[in-house]
This record gives structure tokens, sequence and C-alpha cells, in this order.
């Protein structure tokens, strides 16, 4: 009944808030069709990437983790015409199916998905860099790796963003053993560690279960 009720909220806010149009619903069935994980944000918090992005005045944007490219064109959408976005994805079949995805939303101009492992095509940015904001949602063993280079990757104003840190609540487990709970973990230290960094973060429920984000901005 609780997941029910979540979904339900969602299905409310997202009839009167959410515009999902032909190209975002493709693409998620395309995701799903493709056989791929059902991890892609859900679309009130696509839009809420959306919305950081404008309110940011985001002309570069880096994405760590593409799947199928659903979040990948919510993000894209909030780009000036001469605005570019970055997007690493290590699985080539995720990358294929976000290739199409995108290339349908009509943005394959602005988005350009490197393939390979992260931590090893971030180094290659550095020449790109400043990104306005850098959004993470990929292995979470990495986070902390990830964060590194986001930092090295962007200047002050630049946002950064962490999906999935909650992981059902089990992120309040110190012992954990789980690597992706102690990814987080230590994700979530080096933020509050860094004195560049001010941050919050949110739980969320919804039609995509219990979880949350952490949302940090780069300071002076």
């Amino acid at each position: 009944m609780v997941q029910q009720t979540w979904t339900a909220v969602d299905e409310y806010f997202d009839g009167l808030l959410v515009e999902e149009d032909e190209a975002l619903v493709a693409a998620a069935a395309a995701t799903g069709t493709a056989g791929l994980p059902a991890h892609q944000v859900a679309p009130n918090q696509g839009k809420l990437l959306n919305l950081l992005a404008r309110v940011r005045g985001a002309r570069r944007i880096l994405e760590i983790g593409t799947l199928g490219g659903y979040s990948t064109i919510w993000l894209a959408r909030a780009l000036p015409a001469d605005g570019r976005l970055v997007t690493l994805e290590v699985d080539e079949r995720c990358a294929d199916v976000a290739a199409a995805n995108i290339a349908r939303a009509g943005l394959e101009h602005v988005v350009e998905i490197r393939r390979g492992r992260a931590v090893e095509l971030l180094p290659g940015l550095t020449g790109e860099a400043p990104f306005d904001l850098v959004f993470i949602d990929a292995d979470k063993p990495s986070n902390p790796a990830y964060l590194e280079w986001a930092l090295k990757l962007t200047r002050p104003g630049s946002v950064i963003i962490g999906d999935n840190v909650v992981r059902d609540g089990a992120v309040v487990d110190a012992d954990s053993s789980d690597p992706r709970v102690r990814g987080v973990r230590r994700f979530t230290e080096l933020i509050s560690e860094h004195p560049q960094l001010t941050a919050t973060a949110l739980q969320t429920v919804g039609s995509k279960g219990y979880d949350g984000l952490i949302l940090a901005l780069v300071t002076d």
C-alpha cells in the first residue's frame, strides 16, 4: 500500500507539472525493450535535473553513467543552443540504446557519448572543463573517485549531484559490507570534509521506490 501511494502521488504531480513527451516515453520504453536495468530517473526527477541545470544557467554538463539516455535528454534540453553535454558509459549496449534515444530526441548535436570506464575517461576531459553541472549516476563503489574528478572539472558555482545515495536506508549502516553502500558513505564523507563544497541530501519516495540524492555546490 505504501508503494502504491508513492506511485499515485507521483502520477498526480506528473500529470500536472511534468511534460513527458514522445521522445522521453520512447526512451524509457526502448530501455526496457533492450533489457537494460530499469534504473533511469523517474519523470519528476528528470524534470528536477532539467530545472537545476536551467537555474544554474548551465552551458556545459557532464553526466557519469548514461544507461539508456533518459536523464541525458532531460539535462540536454536545459542547455542553450550552443551548450554541450558529455556523458560517459562503460556498457556498449547501454551506449547504443542511448545513442538511438538521443538521436530520436534530436539532441545528437548537443550530446556526446564517450564509451569506456569513467575513471579512465575523466582525465581526458580536463581540456574541456569547467563543467557547470555534474550528474553522477553510475557504479556507487567508484563515487569517491568520481567526486575527485568532478572537483577537478568544475569551478566555483558549479553543481554536483549524486543519485541513489540512500539505498533503501542502508546508507546508515556503518558496518555494511555492501560496496555500493560503502562507496556512497565515503562519497558523502568526502563532500562533508571538503572546504569548497556545501551540500545537502534529500530522501525521495515515489514510483522508483525509496532512495535519495546529494546536491553539492562548489564554493570559492
